[in-house]
């Protein structure tokens, strides 16, 4: 267990923080299934690093992390399966999931909660002391430091009760990782980026040295693309919930979360629209480095765009590019709204035909939808 500082012990926060901590177990015992083995090797792998105070490019002895692995999955299999408790703070006890209420009262002690939902609806939860607060254009930014209680998902940013949080400790292993983990089509873009940080060479020696500044380029990135998020007013956010609580851990749910991400750095308010008007050439190379997996078919023009801006500098170029993957998404999430509204209407959650239609609803996503843009990137 992590102690926290003695004057928040002070004020009883002991049994709050082993209630926390029991969730966060359960949590990830119930939902360590939807990773693969590599992925939950990684996982695993960060989690202890954090747990040992270690930087992003240290490694734990690999005897002890085998059987820190294994102690974990013991406590997982007793556990899997049970009820989260209610968080009990000052004499009263609060759902983990309200995080507005928990946070008015850890506010005095410059501690932050998050709870919520991830991918496959995975409930997450971390505790995290508050380094600053500011306000931009109207949005409460909160960036923690210290994280004295986490789980598996190492999640750098993320947007809650209206505000956006910046997890500096997730978000260090978080982009390490990516730029270590980085596939050969993106390396050129990495390279780039790095050079435009100012760093000498782009060798691991000099990414060790500089990674605060790396990591400050990165956070911008962050904070606009959940500003983005926040801000989207093209896919019903309704509609959205439904799909992703319907269809977890599914194409359905990838494709409509890469989507809605597209809108976030596309959009009027976006990450790509924060990096072009502030001509942040770094941020524009780390931004095509970072992107795989489905959101390169549905953005396909992105990087030999910033392939040419790389000889040319040319930022309308890049803009131009900005506004058609904006059109692409808008018109993904139209269509995937069309198909949930199509079926919907005919749905009766009583009726015995539910499953079903739901059923034909995700073929029908992934008919028109998802398998063309599968079949574009081979």
């Amino acid at each position: 267990m992590i102690n926290l500082d003695k004057g928040v012990n002070d004020m009883n926060l002991e049994q709050f923080e082993k209630t926390m901590q029991d969730n966060i177990e359960i949590s990830d015992a119930s939902g360590s299934s939807i990773f693969s083995i590599c992925g939950m090797a990684l996982r695993l792998r960060d989690l202890n690093k954090w747990e040992k105070g270690l930087n992003p490019w240290e490694e734990n002895d690999p005897k002890e992390l085998v059987d820190w692995i294994d102690q974990k999955e013991q406590q997982w299999d007793i556990i899997e399966g049970q009820a989260f408790s209610s968080l009990p703070f000052m004499g009263k006890n609060y759902d983990p999931f309200d995080t507005c209420t928990i946070n008015k009262r850890l506010s005095p002690f410059k501690l932050f909660y998050g709870a919520g939902y991830a991918h496959s609806l995975k409930p997450t939860f971390f505790l995290a002391s508050i380094d600053q607060t500011f306000d931009l254009d109207g949005t409460p930014i909160l960036i923690l430091e210290k994280e004295l209680l986490r789980d598996l998902l190492t999640l750098p940013a993320l947007n809650q009760d209206d505000s956006i949080i910046v997890r500096r400790d997730a978000a260090r292993l978080f982009l390490w990782d990516q730029m270590v983990y980085l596939k050969k089509s993106g390396q050129r873009f990495l390279h780039f980026a790095l050079k435009q940080c100012g760093l000498p060479d782009t060798d691991i020696k000099s990414r060790k040295t500089h990674f605060d500044s790396i990591l400050s380029v990165q956070e911008q990135t962050y904070i606009h693309h959940e500003i983005g998020e926040i801000n989207d007013v093209i896919f019903d956010r309704k509609i959205f919930r439904e799909l992703v609580s319907q269809f977890p851990h599914s194409t359905v749910e990838l494709l409509t979360r890469t989507t809605k991400d597209l809108l976030a750095d596309t959009g009027p308010q976006s990450t790509l629209g924060h990096i072009i008007s502030t001509r942040n050439a770094a941020g524009l190379g780390f931004y095509a480095a970072f992107q795989d997996g489905l959101f390169r078919p549905l953005f396909p023009q992105l990087r030999p765009a910033i392939e040419k801006f790389v000889s040319d500098k040319d930022w309308e170029g890049i803009e131009t590019v900005r506004q058609k993957g904006f059109q692409t998404a808008k018109q993904y999430a139209q269509d995937l709204m069309d198909i949930f509204y199509e079926v919907s209407n005919k749905l009766n959650k009583l009726d015995k035909s539910y499953q079903k239609d739901m059923k034909s609803m995700e073929e029908k996503i992934n008919k028109i939808l998802f398998q063309p843009l599968i079949e574009r990137s081979i």
